[in-house]
């Protein structure tokens, strides 16, 4: 697939600004520039996150009125449901204000709701439960910015809750006894893109700071906070790097019990067969999103998400572990329909002319598992660059996930059809959507004519943003240190992206794993070499063989072999 190759643009004065005052390589104070970082002061910011910068959790919207009924719930002893959603965020979210408040609360436990009896959102069906169980106060995590019916219904049954969502609200709100959203048009709080776990979290800081309570026993679940920041793809800027910072540090220095299993399986934790000591692997935010996310994601897609709470809240190493077997059986079996569903959808595509001339994809599959379409229609994307929208039969609906392309609003293309929907919501880059059966074909035509209609040419190729172009000499350990005090690396804090010509073959270049190139590049100029790893690569290798002039835009990156370590280069594209 061919890739535009955009050069980022940086203001030089700024850059040497920086660079007088903070002595570092001019490469590193132009990438702080484009992150935005103008003075020392930010800098030492953004280098040394500090938790005591985190913003007062009561600049939110309806914050106190969400601890007054927290406390209120706690002085009248009233049972309180703990409500999130399926999906990672949901779940990270439960498990971290019930791991925080049960030990605040006598009366307290948590519900997820089933993705296929009840759907995305607040099922009328756990209102049901909470009544019949005697709870008073929901909190939902995630999820309930759109609830209008179904907050109602809870509030004629008596019941109240306070919504922890992140998600954009539409013009009428439910008629809940707290609406925290920093995406509410009315609410101030100073950054807008928090996780559904992270709202969550600064209802607990707020309880902490009202209660006068230390904020060290809430920073202890920061890893599950992490997990969220990660898998939900939300911005790795201001609050949230700070709050993803120390949640990896968390991680890293003492897994919680639950996911020692999981991180064996992503093999990042390791037993020395000769000595039997345990090793970890530095996880980063990239590791998290597909060595852990998935997993936990497999237990709501293929099974009962509340297993992937258990594991998490889990204090036992042995239930932890029990837990954490019952989600990896299910990614395996996960794995095997994503596979299948993948090809399926992909040989439709290349039979089907009319779907390969459109600008945006939508397919019907009453078949599909409902549990991995939404990942299905992110790999639909890798091959066919375009608005995707997938469907599968579930509750009588067509009900599926939406995924977009950078720069193209899909929730707001999406909107445009809301007439012929049942419901919806989500993000500019990725929603759910159900429909009746019958109106898929009119939808997908009315969904590529807003497509066609609003997506420019530039958004259907996908670019490469390059932050500076450099000499392979500049790699060094020094070089790489200093790049990776600048993560964690995600969503507007990406791992800078580099550009490097005039390379060539040095005659350790070949393919691996039948579609993999396994570079040895070596400057024209200076006869320096590094290794590379392209992925997907492979049908250039004859391209790299005869070329004495390789331009390769790459990120930098550790590789350990035998317990030794060397940089390499892990190739975007090449020409």
């Amino acid at each position: 697939m061919h890739k535009r190759w955009i050069k980022k643009q940086f203001d030089p004065s700024i850059a040497s600004q920086l660079e007088n005052t903070l002595k570092i390589h001019p490469i590193f104070c132009r990438l702080l520039s484009q992150r935005g970082i103008k003075t020392f002061q930010e800098a030492k910011e953004f280098f040394r996150p500090n938790l005591n910068k985190l913003h007062d959790p009561f600049l939110m919207k309806d914050m106190e009125k969400a601890v007054d009924r927290l406390l209120y719930a706690k002085k009248r002893n009233q049972k309180i449901l703990i409500y999130g959603d399926y999906d990672v965020d949901g779940t990270t979210s439960v498990a971290l204000v019930y791991s925080f408040l049960k030990d605040y609360f006598d009366h307290i436990d948590y519900y997820i709701p089933d993705r296929y009896k009840e759907g995305y959102g607040v099922s009328i069906q756990s209102i049901d439960f909470a009544s019949e169980n005697g709870y008073e106060l929901i909190i939902a995590l995630d999820c309930g910015v759109t609830a209008i019916d179904q907050v109602k219904y809870a509030k004629s049954k008596n019941i109240d809750y306070i919504i922890c969502d992140h998600h954009l609200p539409k013009d009428e709100l439910p008629v809940a006894h707290a609406i925290l959203n920093p995406k509410r048009s009315d609410c101030k709080y100073p950054f807008k893109e928090l996780s559904g776990c992270g709202v969550g979290f600064k209802l607990m800081q707020a309880f902490c700071l009202r209660q006068k309570l230390s904020q060290e026993k809430l920073f202890q679940h920061l890893d599950l906070l992490a997990i969220s920041i990660a898998c939900d793809i939300v911005s790795v800027q201001g609050e949230n790097r700070t709050l993803a910072y120390y949640g990896l540090k968390k991680l890293n220095e003492s897994p919680r019990k639950g996911l020692e299993i999981i991180l064996e399986a992503g093999g990042i934790k390791t037993i020395d067969t000769t000595t039997g000591e345990i090793c970890y692997k530095e996880i980063n935010l990239t590791d998290v999103v597909f060595k852990i996310g998935p997993k936990i994601n497999a237990a709501g897609r293929i099974g009962d998400a509340k297993d992937a709470v258990k594991m998490m809240i889990s204090e036992d190493f042995e239930l932890g572990n029990e837990f954490g077997n019952l989600l990896l059986d299910r990614n395996e079996e996960r794995l095997g329909l994503d596979k299948e569903t993948t090809q399926e959808v992909l040989e439709a595509i290349e039979n089907n002319a009319i779907l390969k001339k459109r600008k945006s994809t939508v397919m019907y599959g009453p078949h599909w598992h409902k549990g991995v379409i939404g990942i299905v229609a992110s790999r639909v994307i890798e091959k066919h660059y375009k608005p995707t929208i997938l469907l599968t039969l579930s509750n009588g609906l067509a009900t599926g996930s939406a995924r977009s392309v950078q720069g193209f609003d899909v929730h707001a293309a999406i909107n445009a059809c809301s007439d012929l929907l049942e419901n919806f919501g989500g993000h500019k880059y990725a929603a759910g959507l159900s429909m009746k059966p019958e109106n898929v074909e009119a939808f997908a035509e009315r969904f590529e004519y807003v497509v066609q209609s609003t997506i420019t040419e530039d958004q259907l190729t996908p670019e490469i943003e390059i932050d500076a172009e450099i000499d392979i000499d500049l790699l060094d350990e020094k070089f790489y240190n200093i790049l990776q005090q600048m993560g964690p690396f995600g969503p507007d804090n990406r791992r800078p992206v580099f550009l490097s010509s005039n390379l060539q073959d040095n005659g350790h270049s070949r393919v691996v794993g039948e579609e993999h190139l396994k570079l040895g590049l070596k400057d024209n100029r200076t006869n320096k070499s590094i290794s590379g790893i392209a992925f997907g690569m492979g049908d250039k290798i004859q391209e790299i063989y005869k070329s004495n002039d390789l331009h390769l835009c790459y990120s930098v990156s550790e590789n350990e072999w035998k317990g030794k370590k060397s940089l390499q280069l892990d190739v975007k594209d090449i020409k």
